[in-house]
């Protein structure tokens, strides 16, 4: 399939659709439990939570987030080297969905001769099969956007743009349906929604995937093939009913481990993917210049870990905060507080277009940020959102008790931080497509998303630092307050080293 010869989605190639709704799909899943994450680990056992503090709660929610991040990294090579990135995602879809099953059994075993600890089990479970399918997932979806493309084509910026509205339609609607599903009818029925989505989206790749040419296949395959063989259905199959083995496996003998021999195991096993990836990125990467471009990404990758930690807030703060200090009353309906989840997803995508023709506009004009001014404009937007966030905190809880404010003050603080991921996420994606050398793009795209991971768990450790720095300081110190300081600085660093990172990225925009 010619990359030009059918540009029947919005100008874009026709196979752009067929990733956009499968992404879409996988999107309302993920963020349908996201929603329901904190507020079910935090739910009192009567109502079939688990009655969890809040922060440790929110440590959960950091190491699900986070290691949902680090687990493209392998979905990344095996796909570049194994499997392809086709393969990969049927992997990914199957064996998220079989997670979000598990999630809903843990909670529709409340009430039930079941024991803690079996829906304890069967919880984490959940969310390990659920981590490891997005490692297959993820990437993989990403980089074959990029491979729509050739890397100097003009779209390809809009095109990841218009890629991120997918994302964002899901993101949208899951609140709306798992989320009111899952915090006012029944924890089970909100996990149930999310995986029947991400069952809707692996079928809709399934039937769309002649759209994509031979773009994805497994390696050595020939290039007239645009359709998996029966053969590679088996090796499918075989690899989730392996993961999910193996994640039980893991949760049932991890809590039988010593704790020092656990320790053990995750440092020899993070010194060992660090060394591996080393040696992956220099044994595929050739030239000064291959060797610059790589360099943008990695110093990039440090500044977008800034970026998610104060960004991913959403669904721990802020949750809270909608949940606790937000008038969601209207009349005698009270607005569940996921719902609030989907204010971002909203904006993304009623203002991704305007984005994608500013961009184009001002390259038009020789006017077009490049890249590392862009992530110093989202980071802008970041801290200012948060400076608005730590002023409807104060006036919140100012007084002797908490006063419930107007949902405006967060409605704002999201389109804020909704600009800002515009100016740095799709174009984070667009740049790691544009920049990776040809043998490590799914590699790279793996480290990418390990930043967002680092950034995710950053994100959720957040609220415990401003708690020590207040005992260690004796005076107060506000979460949001810290955040928006913390983004305006890193906004500075990034303008001053903007000229410097657009010479390493040698020509490519």
């Amino acid at each position: 399939m010619s990359r030009d010869s059918n540009k029947a989605f919005f100008g874009h190639p026709i196979g752009l659709s067929t990733l956009f709704a499968s992404e879409m799909w996988e999107r309302f899943s993920y963020y349908g439990m996201r929603a329901l994450l904190v507020l079910f680990l935090t739910a009192t056992f009567a109502s079939g939570g688990f009655e969890m503090a809040e922060l440790d709660a929110f440590t959960i929610y950091g190491i699900f987030t986070g290691l949902v991040y680090v687990t493209p990294i392998i979905g990344g090579m095996l796909a570049d080297k194994v499997l392809g990135q086709r393969k990969s995602i049927y992997i990914g879809g199957l064996t998220m969905a079989i997670g979000q099953f598990l999630l809903a059994t843990s909670a529709w075993l409340h009430g039930t001769d079941a024991s803690m600890e079996l829906r304890q089990t069967i919880f984490y479970a959940g969310l390990g099969i659920l981590i490891s399918g997005n490692g297959f997932f993820k990437p993989n979806i990403s980089t074959m956007v990029g491979e729509l493309y050739d890397n100097n084509d003009p779209r390809k910026d809009g095109g990841f743009t218009i890629f991120y509205m997918g994302i964002n339609i899901g993101a949208f609607l899951s609140p709306l349906v798992a989320g009111k599903l899952g915090e006012q009818v029944a924890w089970q029925y909100g996990f149930l929604a999310a995986g029947t989505g991400m069952v809707l989206g692996t079928v809709w790749f399934f039937v769309r995937s002649h759209t994509l040419g031979h773009i994805g296949m497994p390696p050595k395959v020939k290039a007239d093939r645009v359709r998996l063989a029966v053969k590679d259905w088996f090796n499918i199959l075989t690899y989730v009913a392996g993961v999910v083995g193996l994640i039980f496996a893991v949760i049932l003998g991890w809590g039988a481990m010593p704790s020092i021999v656990s320790t053990i195991i995750i440092y020899v096993l993070a010194i060992g993917g660090i060394l591996f990836l080393a040696t992956s990125i220099f044994r595929g990467t050739n030239g000064k210049t291959e060797w610059s471009r790589v360099g943008v990404i990695l110093v990039l990758a440090v500044f977008n870990i800034f970026f998610w930690s104060g960004f991913e807030q959403a669904g721990t703060t802020f949750n809270i905060f909608a949940r606790d200090n937000t008038n969601r009353m209207i009349g005698n309906w009270e607005i569940p507080a996921t719902w609030f989840q989907s204010i971002n997803a909203f904006y993304i995508v009623a203002f991704a277009p305007l984005f994608s023709i500013l961009w184009v506009k001002l390259d038009k004009k020789n006017l077009n940020p490049n890249t590392p001014m862009k992530f110093a404009w989202g980071m802008t937007m970041l801290a200012v959102g948060f400076v608005v966030m730590a002023i409807a905190y104060t006036r919140s809880t100012g007084g002797s008790e908490v006063k419930l404010i107007s949902p405006m003050w967060l409605a704002m603080v999201y389109m804020l931080h909704t600009f800002g991921e515009l100016c740095l996420s799709p174009i984070g994606l667009s740049m790691v497509t544009k920049l990776s050398p040809p043998k490590l793009v799914s590699t790279m795209m793996g480290i990418w998303m390990g930043s967002y991971a680092a950034g995710n768990f950053v994100a959720s450790q957040m609220k415990a630092i401003s708690i020590k720095l207040e005992t260690a300081l004796d005076t107060e110190i506000q979460v949001f307050w810290m955040i928006a300081i913390q983004s305006a600085i890193i906004a500075v660093i990034l303008i001053l080293l903007s000229p410097w990172l657009k010479r390493m990225m040698h020509g490519i925009k």
